[in-house]
């Protein structure tokens, strides 16, 4: 019975009505909330730099397709687990195209499809499309990885860090407090400072850029849930 289950919910109309059924429930949060823009001029910084690699944290991301604007093209890092399927099935039905692999640069990138994904995050960057991907990798919620970083070395493009939040939600108790926005509330976007990555950087230069990448993250989070008056931890409706 297990196994039945199990495979019903991996068959393809499942995961097809799931992210249909996600794409909608996001596209009334984004329509029901009133959101505003810290700073108001964010979009006039991110603009003149596209294309650019947007960064955020696992379990904060239900809400990230809707800063696309119409004549922004940009993409996004989804992961090849089963699991990653219905949401790559909601963010193409909201209008973002899909890298698939692993921005991980552990022991498990390439069993991932983190080299292949990578190589395609790069050209997906050259073809002037935004992209955007989790800064932190699995199982480490809120610690950056190095393969963000990597990829704006090899890309030439910067790195902007944002945070999205709304004044109603509910937060999972997972590795990554996943938050799931409700309608009929505030919501805010909070972009931090734009971060660049030379072409020779090295080592430690990197590790002290991954270090700022991750401080820039929690701070602009930790700003959205202060703005919509919310602690992070308050997570029930």
């Amino acid at each position: 019975m297990k196994r039945l289950l199990r495979n019903t919910l991996r068959s393809s109309w499942v995961q097809r009505a799931a992210g249909f059924i996600a794409a909608e429930f996001l596209r009334l949060v984004w329509k029901t909330n009133t959101f505003t823009l810290d700073p108001p001029n964010v979009y006039d910084i991110v603009e003149p730099e596209m294309p650019v690699i947007l960064a955020f944290w696992h379990g904060q991301h239900f809400m990230t397709p809707f800063i696309k604007r119409k004549d922004y093209k940009g993409k996004v890092l989804i992961s090849r687990h089963r699991d990653g399927e219905f949401n790559a099935l909601a963010a193409e039905r909201l209008g973002i195209g899909t890298v698939r692999g692993s921005g991980d640069h552990g022991g498990a990138f390439h069993r991932k499809g983190g080299v292949g994904a990578f190589k395609e995050m790069v050209r997906v960057l050259e073809q002037g499309i935004n992209m955007a991907l989790t800064a932190d990798v699995p199982k480490r919620s809120r610690v950056a990885g190095m393969g963000i970083i990597m990829l704006a070395r090899e890309s030439g493009r910067p790195i902007m860090p944002f945070a999205m939040a709304t004044s109603r939600f509910v937060q999972l108790k997972n590795w990554d407090r996943t938050t799931i926005n409700l309608p009929f509330g505030r919501g805010i976007l909070v972009g931090g400072e734009p971060i660049s990555v030379p072409a020779d950087a090295d080592q430690a230069m990197m590790e002290t850029l991954r270090a700022r990448l991750e401080a820039t993250l929690n701070d602009a989070t930790q700003r959205a849930y202060i703005a919509i008056g919310r602690p992070e931890s308050a997570g029930h409706a």
